[in-house]
């Protein structure tokens, strides 16, 4: 006579039983595989410009053609007084870049660094102008990658790499010191581990490979900064829901963060909303401070600051309402009451 135990057991691995989990672990994976494709390809699909600041400078008439040109959703131009204003307005991130008009031709001013498409894009406006006129577009690149790395490959990949960097050492902390007692050990342990970090990604960055430019240590800070932001975040979602908390945040910067940081177009070239939301998420604004400090001396480089300062006050907060409830004495049980002798 078998078993209650036996029955169970045999039950769970009835062909039936074994055909409906199956459909739904494929199906589960179906969905996210559908899931992570939305993420990653609908920015670019309906990428392009959406109010990108641009400027124009030079006659009366000409501007206000290059305006209407420009005029719509996809680009929010301004008027310079002179070029030189105009380039100004780039070195401070008023614009993204412009067009000088003249009677001469058509001088074409870029940053590509501060968003690739934005200046290929004026570039190409430039040279249909320029056409028009029966003159050649001049292109001068205000603020360009370093030489090393024209392209700017080693910026445009680090969104990825600094996700990780966040979530491996909370991985790898949690295993090595689980539970209560050991998420003070974990909360010093990343923190530590993003300085480290921070410093030998910017060393490679600047130093390996040439792709980033500017004060070092700066660059190295925000970093790190962006590395803590997640890192500590990832920590106080483990400490307060599990590795649960820990999965759905890892999963929420992945497919959100990574596709939405703006790395490699620049923000101005994702869907007014989605941008918004890549540069609030912590991989957006770290490639933003990485990005301000790089490049332009600092410029810009506050408001992704305090974004991930703010995301790191989150962490903490999360591992502190995490440690109270740790701490906290747990109610005696009731003791049966003794009858008298």
């Amino acid at each position: 006579m078998s078993s209650p135990r036996a029955s169970g057991a045999e039950a769970a691995t009835a062909p039936g039983g074994t055909a409906r989990k199956l459909i739904v672990v494929i199906l589960g994976l179906a969905a996210l595989v559908t899931l992570m494709l939305c993420a990653f390809a609908l920015p670019s699909v309906n990428g392009g410009p959406h109010q990108d600041p641009v400027g124009v400078s030079g006659p009366a008439q000409a501007t206000a053609a290059a305006e209407k040109k420009l005029d719509g959703d996809a680009w929010t131009v301004t008027v310079y007084d002179s070029p030189d204003a105009l380039e100004k307005a780039i070195h401070d991130r008023d614009i993204m870049g412009g067009i000088a008009l003249s009677a001469e031709g058509v001088d074409v001013y870029t940053a590509t660094a501060a968003g690739p498409s934005t200046a290929g894009a004026l570039t190409a406006l430039g040279n249909t102008l320029a056409e028009q006129q029966q003159a050649q577009a001049t292109v001068h690149d205000v603020v360009p990658f370093p030489e090393d790395d024209p392209r700017g490959a080693g910026f445009t990949s680090a969104a990825l790499p600094m996700i990780f960097g966040g979530m491996i050492p909370a991985i790898a902390l949690t295993r090595l010191f689980p539970g209560h007692s050991g998420l003070r050990t974990r909360l010093v342990g990343v923190l530590a581990f993003s300085l480290v970090a921070g410093a030998a990604v910017a060393t490679f960055l600047q130093f390996g490979t040439g792709s980033l430019d500017g004060n070092y240590w700066l660059t190295s800070l925000g970093l790190s900064l962006g590395m803590a932001a997640l890192s500590t975040t990832f920590i106080g979602l483990e400490a307060l829901l599990g590795f649960g908390g820990l999965g759905a945040g890892s999963a929420a910067m992945m497919l959100l963060g990574n596709p939405l940081s703006g790395l490699a177009t620049g923000p101005h070239w994702l869907p007014a909303g989605w941008a918004a939301l890549g540069q609030i998420l912590p991989p957006g604004a770290s490639g933003s401070l990485m990005r301000a400090n790089a490049f332009f001396d600092g410029t810009g480089a506050l408001v992704p600051a305090l974004t991930l300062t703010a995301w790191v006050a989150l962490g903490l907060a999360l591992a502190l309402i995490a440690d109270r409830r740790g701490r906290s004495p747990r109610p005696a049980a009731a003791q049966p009451e003794m009858s008298a002798a």
